[in-house]
């Protein structure tokens, strides 16, 4: 049982880091969005749908699921970038309550792969996502294809770092106005950091439809989008190991050990004030992450 209930913390840390990664990449780019939620439901939807409806296996569908969650983000980016600050912030809160509601409403319910029916089903929900469980995969071997995917993600953001565009997005986050004077397309770098952090959303949200089995629209509401801001502020804007680390103080430390059994929220609360206060930019801060190279590099 105990080892059952630490797999489930390890795997919801692995879900929700992916949407931590999401709210990091606008983040560099200078913008904080309350709307990353909206791509994790489309790609928790879509990669449910193939799998289920269509018969898709797992992988392919994830990879779908992500590339809609990236055109989806493209395109709002498209309608909300030109906003700046907060303006910002609302639009995408407003465009990602928007979504929810349209799945409150949406219902499609055709024979399914195994011949039987079904598909989302409004407020009902959208239930029998279950190819992880027909295609043999099982609980273990999810949890690593979860942390393989993760891996993936942040070994891309990584070598990101260390090439033009990495420099680029993080010069338009610093500062959008003197990036434009070193000759940066500003809104090409947000518009690609937008369409970019969907896409990490939507892989994380196919990956929860087929760890839960059942969604509903529910599931996808503003606090997770806050959660996610608040993992990345936590953990630091640094390296993008550390919105994971900003995850791994919420779910293993504040909810996994239970040592704050009732008063996890107030906690976490009190959690973020005090780093908003104290450093804006998480425990691995660019100065810090700088140091702790230099220290590593045997310098002093």
């Amino acid at each position: 049982m105990m080892a059952q209930y630490a797999q489930g913390v390890l795997v919801n840390a692995g879900l929700l880091g992916f949407l931590a990664l999401s709210a990091y990449i606008l983040m560099l780019a200078g913008e904080m969005s309350f709307g990353q939620q909206a791509f994790f439901g489309i790609g928790a939807y879509a990669a449910g749908m193939l799998t289920a409806l269509a018969g898709l296996p797992l992988v392919p569908a994830l990879l779908i699921g992500a590339a809609g969650g990236g055109v989806a983000a493209g395109l709002l980016g498209l309608l909300t970038l030109r906003l700046r600050g907060l303006y910002f912030s609302m639009a995408t809160l407003a465009l990602a309550e928007t979504l929810r509601i349209v799945l409150e409403l949406f219902s499609w319910r055709i024979p399914g792969a195994d011949g039987q029916p079904g598909g989302p089903q409004g407020s009902a929900g959208f239930g029998g996502i279950r190819s992880v469980f027909e295609s043999g995969l099982g609980q273990g071997g999810f949890v690593l294809l979860v942390y393989a995917l993760l891996l993936t993600v942040l070994l891309i953001l990584y070598g990101l770092d260390r090439i033009r565009i990495g420099t680029e997005l993080r010069m338009v986050g610093e500062d959008p106005a003197l990036a434009a004077l070193y000759g940066i397309d500003v809104y090409r770098v947000k518009l690609c950091a937008a369409a970019g952090a969907g896409a990490v959303a939507a892989l994380g949200g196919g990956l929860f439809a087929h760890y839960n089995t059942f969604i509903e629209p529910v599931n996808f509401d503003v606090m997770l989008g806050v959660h996610s801001l608040c993992y990345a502020l936590i953990g630091g804007l640094g390296t993008p190991l550390g919105p994971l680390l900003g995850v791994a103080i919420d779910i293993v430390l504040l909810e996994g050990s239970r040592l704050f059994q009732g008063y996890r929220m107030i906690a976490f609360g009190a959690l973020v004030a005090l780093f908003l206060i104290l450093r804006p930019r998480g425990l691995l801060d660019e100065r810090s992450v700088n140091l702790l190279r230099r220290v590593g590099r045997g310098r002093k």
